[in-house]
């Protein structure tokens, strides 16, 4: 079985690379991180990856709304070749493979167009704003997986804990037409809820009042996911705040994380698309 290669993306204020990289490596992939000017002024290739991750921080202070800079210098900086990040990002995707953005990268991939890309123009439709709390956020949350989305990072999840860590995380989607593409197709593909997963948008359940009660969303191909909590920084049971309880429960809890079974899920999707394309060779 080939090993799933995963491309891991830092630089500018990005701080959550490492907790990343450790996902995909707990999950069966190999994990590099690499300096986004290593791509951008160098000629390191993305296209030697599987998928590709955007991570959580603070791309250059989130001074300009969070993750538009680092957005713009992807779709408007000329690489060595002539084209902009954005066009070998599209490029990727059209060969079949990955982009994963959590909560800073989440941000990035809205405001590129990547997300919910409904028009397939790869222009933005959504933004990312700041909390109705008008304050960081930085605790744990419930999130409800919507059934039957596009997205592999999903599948047969119903529901997990996770953190969030974030001070512009609501969604706002203010074209009808696009609200109703993304229920339709089932694009809002993370919902909050409560501990017993009802889904509801009352504060402080969901954290930031995101339309859609939208906790995360990806395209219509399944090929981009974004979130705003951190699965990253849930990989083993003991980074829960109430592991020991949990354990005295249920003595038979898995000791991992509840946000690993997000990066196993691809790792395997990705490796099944590998099996079969080699047996039809």
């Amino acid at each position: 079985m080939e090993i799933v290669k995963s491309l891991i993306i830092t630089g500018f204020g990005i701080n959550c690379e490492e907790e990343m990289a450790a996902a995909y490596r707990l999950a069966g992939a190999e994990a590099t991180i690499v300096h986004l000017n290593e791509i951008l002024l160098k000629d390191y290739s993305i296209h030697d990856y599987d998928v590709l991750n955007f991570p959580g921080g603070f791309s250059f202070g989130d001074d300009l709304s969070s993750g538009k800079v680092m957005a713009n210098k992807i779709k408007f900086k000329k690489l060595t070749n002539g084209n902009t990040l954005i066009d070998e990002l599209k490029l990727f995707l059209e060969v079949g493979k990955y982009i994963v953005g959590i909560c800073n990268g989440f941000q990035m991939l809205v405001k590129m167009g990547l997300l919910p890309n409904i028009n397939g123009q790869f222009e933005q439709e959504v933004s990312l704003i700041q909390n109705d709390s008008a304050q960081y956020e930085d605790r744990w949350v419930h999130c409800k997986v919507t059934a039957d989305n596009p997205s592999p990072l999903t599948k047969n999840i119903q529901q997990f804990a996770v953190p969030v860590r974030h001070g512009e995380g609501k969604l706002i989607v203010l074209e009808p037409s696009i609200k109703d593409a993304i229920l339709n197709q089932k694009l809002n593909c993370l919902s909050y809820c409560t501990a017993d997963g009802s889904i509801t948008d009352e504060y402080p359940y969901n954290p930031n009042g995101a339309d859609l009660n939208c906790a995360g969303l990806c395209d219509p191909s399944g090929q981009v996911f974004g979130m705003m909590p951190h699965p990253e920084a849930y990989l083993s049971l003991y980074n829960h705040p109430d592991w020991a309880r949990k354990k005295r429960i249920n003595p038979a809890l898995s000791e991992d994380g509840e946000g690993l079974q997000l990066f196993k899920n691809i790792v395997q999707h990705i490796q099944s698309q590998q099996t079969t394309a080699n047996t039809q060779k």
